[in-house]
């Protein structure tokens, strides 16, 4: 199903190009948060298991996807403008779930601090509560890479850390996606991860403080980067939490193989609706379906976040 696309202006600063797939049968709307630099592509697989439930809501970041064309681009867009796009995105779709991936937890947990008043619950995915030691080498590792627009050695980075479960073929996309982005991407990752490395991470658990809504952590078992252990520091900050971890799967979960689609599925559809409401979920994909999605192009520019390098 194609979705409804439209270009959302924000405060007449920023102009965001979203897709919206529309249920007729839901009463409800998630809208789902990338990670830095991705664009609405990296939700492909997500969006097959959440659209038959929700409406669902894509949308890139002003610097990046078919957003860039409409935007300028000389300061860095901060954590904090993320999360102000995002609270108008919610008001402007009437969202009631959000999701986020990577990164885009960030933004995120600093949205929900404000309690908008639409949220119900909210799915946090691959976001960890502190900067571990094997993050700071891998982010420490991208600065000198993206400051000298080395796009070898950035795409080569991405794969060989928070990437380096995924799929070979996904592999390729994800390091072409990498290394073609325009220079004003990577210098907004280089500030995104300049940012994260300086500033006391404790900020996001002063966010989760003052969230009242449910959250899930949902987080890859092999995940080093942004781990399950990491994730769990949040319990004694959020009022209403769980937390689930996917076996055998890395940073980016549902792309990874076809029993963490279904897997991490399960998990989401668990925590945003009851049980007693769930049908009899879709089977899981083919691999083969998996990998059409690949090699259409829509691959992982989940990578553009924490497969970006940044958290």
């Amino acid at each position: 199903m194609k979705p409804e696309t439209a270009i959302v202006e924000i405060h007449k600063k920023y102009k965001v190009y979203t897709e919206r797939y529309l249920n007729d049968a839901a009463d409800k709307t998630i809208i789902l948060v990338n990670g830095s630099l991705a664009t609405t592509a990296s939700f492909a697989q997500t969006v097959r298991y959440l659209q038959p439930r929700f409406n669902v809501i894509l949308y890139d970041q002003p610097y990046a996807g078919q957003s860039r064309p409409h935007n300028r681009h000389g300061q860095p867009i901060r954590k904090e403008d993320e999360a102000e796009i995002l609270l108008e995105l919610i008001e402007h779709f009437c969202a009631d779930h959000v999701l986020s991936f990577s990164w885009g937890g960030a933004a995120t947990l600093l949205a929900l601090a404000q309690r908008p008043r639409r949220i119900e619950k909210a799915v946090i995915n691959s976001f960890a509560a502190r900067i571990n030691t094997p993050m700071r080498d891998y982010l420490e590792s991208g600065l000198s890479f993206l400051q000298a627009c080395d796009r070898f050695n950035v795409g080569r980075l991405v794969n060989t850390t928070i990437g380096k479960h995924l799929p070979s073929l996904f592999k390729r996309f994800n390091y072409r996606h990498v290394s073609s982005l325009a220079e004003h991407e990577y210098m907004q990752l280089h500030f995104h991860i300049r940012e994260v490395l300086t500033q006391d991470t404790q900020c996001y658990v002063a966010c989760a403080d003052a969230i009242e809504v449910p959250l899930l952590f949902v987080n890859g078992e092999w995940d080093e980067y942004t781990s399950a252990e990491d994730a769990r520091l949040f319990a004694g900050h959020v009022r209403q939490c769980q937390f689930r971890t996917i076996k055998n799967t890395g940073h980016f979960l549902d792309m990874e193989h076809k029993a963490a689609w279904h897997d991490t599925q399960q998990a989401l559809l668990g925590f945003l609706q009851p049980v007693s409401s769930l049908a009899k979920p879709k089977s899981t994909p083919p691999l083969g379906s998996l990998h059409r999605y690949a090699a259409s192009g829509r691959l992982y520019s989940h990578s553009a976040a924490h497969s970006h390098l940044t958290r």
